[in-house]
């Protein structure tokens, strides 16, 4: 376990992904960029530990069928911005429909996942939270908490997207990503998983189904990097013609974060 990695009994996943080395030579700041999985079984012990973050944005990048099932638990003091969308509100979640209907193996979780990653970066709610999570972070002095519902897959390719505006080198924004596999218990959560599936569907996968999807791959991220290139030319062109992110956006969120 890393520094980085804060552990709470109720919520998986929540880490700090500031605090890396920049082609600058800076720092992106600590205690002002977190992540993790969602909100909605928050213990009151957790809630007023996440509280004590001072956060003032929360970035929910659930479905809104997400949101309402597991709705998130705020503090009481909490007086910040939520930003979500709900330009998905049709359907349930595409890894939802996979668990109940697909082959579940190792093999076919992986295939999952990389048509996933390609297929995220271009989702219009996707497009339109990341876009105002930039601009918060662009404008705000207050921490961020960006999270979807395990906190590794859409929350994962915002922060490498975050990552690649401040300068972070390629190892260490593939590091964080793939933290999510030291940070969260598999073996822990795979048994509760596997149980709450077979309860709704009748159906329980292999255990090295679920690890292959509960876990994340470079080569996933490396599938949303590819997918971005291909239709936008670079991750920079995709930033600010997609997302807004301009030139003038990149410095203001460089200033706020630089350590």
């Amino acid at each position: 376990m890393t520094s980085r990695l804060l552990k709470l009994a109720t919520l998986e996943n929540l880490r700090d992904y500031g605090d890396y080395a920049t082609a600058a030579g800076g720092r992106v700041r600590s205690g002002r960029l977190f992540r993790s999985g969602h909100h909605g079984r928050l213990s009151d012990a957790d809630l007023e530990a996440l509280g004590g973050l001072g956060l003032g944005t929360i970035v929910d990048l659930r479905r809104k069928v997400e949101r309402t099932q597991q709705p998130s638990r705020r503090h009481a003091a909490f007086d910040g911005r939520v930003i979500e969308s709900d330009l998905d509100a049709a359907g349930e979640a595409p890894h939802v429909t996979f668990l109940k209907t697909a082959d579940l193996t190792a093999d076919t979780g992986r295939e999952f996942m990389t048509g996933l990653y390609r297929d995220m970066p271009f989702s219009p709610a996707h497009i339109e939270t990341f876009g105002g999570y930039f601009r918060s972070i662009a404008d705000s002095d207050r921490p961020v908490l960006i999270h979807c519902a395990a906190g590794k897959d859409r929350t994962g390719l915002l922060a490498a997207l975050t990552h690649h505006i401040l300068g972070v080198g390629h190892d260490d924004l593939l590091e964080d990503y793939l933290l999510t596999n030291t940070a969260v218990d598999m073996e822990r959560i795979a048994p509760r998983i596997a149980a709450s599936l077979k309860k709704t569907t009748g159906r329980e996968p292999s255990h090295s189904a679920l690890v292959a999807f509960l876990g994340v791959e470079a080569a996933y991220l490396e599938a949303a990097w590819g997918a971005i290139t291909d239709r936008y030319g670079s991750i920079d062109a995709y930033l600010e013609t997609a997302l807004g992110v301009d030139t003038a956006a990149r410095d203001r969120i460089g200033e706020r974060l630089a350590a």
